[in-house]
């Protein structure tokens, strides 16, 4: 059986709607009416749709959700945890303020929806185990984004740019070996305070 790598990206609840000018990625139609969604490596994302951004501010339930550090590395340790009870190479992890990008190997029969869903709902068990359940009901947007990582070079460009997230306040880039386990061994850079809240569009 052979494996499948994907970048996944996620946001925290209310901070990157979609029509977002920084880019998003969900559900639009074309100029025809189809229904598409630019999801795939080496596509652009959609971006700046402001009828969207003011539709998606009216139905939010509670304030946007920014992560602080301790949240960030709560979450971060979950994601390991999640991958290693699974099997799952986590290849890297970057946790912003905002949003969540992991690198991750499965078998190819796994799909990028499980991951996601697996990641997230773990995590924001462990969240809310910790630090109570947040006003919205929920720490993160609906889906996100699944990329299929099609050759090493990808995963390698991939790990990169985890790596060189600007405000991150919880990142973890795997050696040559698959994570283990959670531990002492787990790199761990925090930011201070609300610096993260600033994200521009050169972070994602």
């Amino acid at each position: 059986m052979s494996d499948q790598a994907w970048l996944l990206t996620w946001t925290t609840y209310g901070t990157w709607l979609p029509g977002d000018a920084r880019g998003f990625v969900s559900t639009i139609r074309d100029s025809s009416g189809i229904k598409i969604r630019h999801n795939q490596a080496g596509t652009e994302y959609d971006r700046d749709l402001p009828g969207l951004v003011r539709f998606s501010r009216q139905v939010m339930r509670a304030e946007p959700m920014y992560l602080s550090a301790e949240q960030a590395l709560v979450a971060a340790d979950e994601f390991l945890r999640t991958a290693t009870f699974r099997h799952w190479e986590l290849s890297a992890v970057a946790v912003m303020a905002n949003h969540v990008h992991l690198v991750v190997v499965v078998a190819e029969s796994i799909p990028g929806e499980k991951l996601l869903q697996e990641f997230k709902s773990y995590a924001s068990r462990a969240l809310n185990q910790r630090f109570g359940r947040p006003p919205a009901g929920t720490w993160w947007t609906r889906s996100g984004s699944k990329r299929r990582l099609p050759d090493d070079a990808a995963v390698q460009a991939a790990m990169e740019y985890l790596r060189n997230q600007r405000y991150p306040l919880a990142v973890r880039i795997a050696p040559s070996d698959p994570p283990t386990g959670v531990g002492g061994s787990w790199p761990r850079t925090l930011s201070r305070g609300r610096k993260s809240a600033g994200l521009t569009s050169e972070s994602r």
